[in-house]
């Protein structure tokens, strides 16, 4: 397949600080990404560069063999940059139907598709943003993002705060959209395990740079580079499934 991403020495940060530091990589068409680190790695300000809102020390992004290094986020969306952010930023004060049909681009990806995919919000197309809950604007950030019909899709951290029943809801879907449907998509994640399973290939993070690469299948066998690369979030994941079959046995 073609490469659809290419990110070349890039140097980044916001204002004189300077946060990401010779970080280079490239993604396929059809490819994913799990982007994983521990906090503070710089996970966020690599999406954030990568959608242009930070500042470029230097290097080169390239989206289709598209140079969009100096264009602004408006312009990299319309290059086919589709992003989810932690914050959601919906429209609070539209409808769900209205979220969805604002900025939609024409494609595959429209409002009975949408709808099919979470049929939540389809309940819901008449409710404003701010009448809905957390996992349901999520949902309807991962909406919007396709019903721009992005040729990549840049999620942050889009399980952080939800409920288990919902995290379930949303990874079936991100489940689809990557690994069925073949979107391209880069997913910055605490929770490895949620996202290795269907992701072609992870990131880890450390200090601004890139510190290790392998297929994600790979990389979810290998406890030993998990526990060195990603330490605190191993050991957490660790607890909470011990926590989980202690409960199970007092249920039993």
């Amino acid at each position: 397949m073609s490469e659809l991403l290419s990110v070349s020495d890039l140097s980044a940060g916001y204002g004189n600080a300077v946060v990401l530091s010779g970080v280079e990589f490239s993604l396929i068409e059809g490819g994913s990404l799990a982007l994983l680190g521990r906090n503070g790695v710089g996970k966020t300000t690599l999406i954030n560069t990568l959608v242009g809102l930070t500042t470029m020390k230097a290097g080169t992004i390239r989206l289709a063999s598209e140079d969009i290094t100096g264009k602004s986020p408006e312009a990299r969306a319309a290059a086919g940059i589709g992003w989810v952010p932690q914050e959601r930023n919906i429209f609070v004060s539209l409808t769900v139907e209205e979220n969805l049909t604002a900025i939609a681009r024409p494609g595959p990806w429209d409002v009975k598709r949408i709808y099919a995919l979470f049929p939540r919000l389809k309940e819901r197309r008449r409710n404003l943003g701010s009448q809905l809950s957390g996992g349901e604007q999520q949902m309807l950030a991962v909406g919007r993002a396709l019903a721009l019909n992005p040729k990549l899709i840049l999620l942050d951290e889009p399980l952080e705060g939800l409920a288990p029943v919902i995290v379930d809801e949303l990874l079936a879907a991100l489940r689809r959209i990557i690994a069925e449907e073949g979107l391209s998509a880069i997913i910055v994640e605490q929770k490895a395990r949620k996202i290795l399973p269907f992701t072609h290939e992870a990131l880890i993070m450390a200090r601004g740079a890139i510190v290790h690469r392998a297929m994600s299948a790979d990389l979810l066998a290998d406890a030993d580079a998990l526990h060195a690369h990603l330490g605190v979030a191993e050991r957490r994941m660790r607890q909470d499934a011990a926590h989980s079959a202690s409960a199970t046995e007092d249920r039993i």
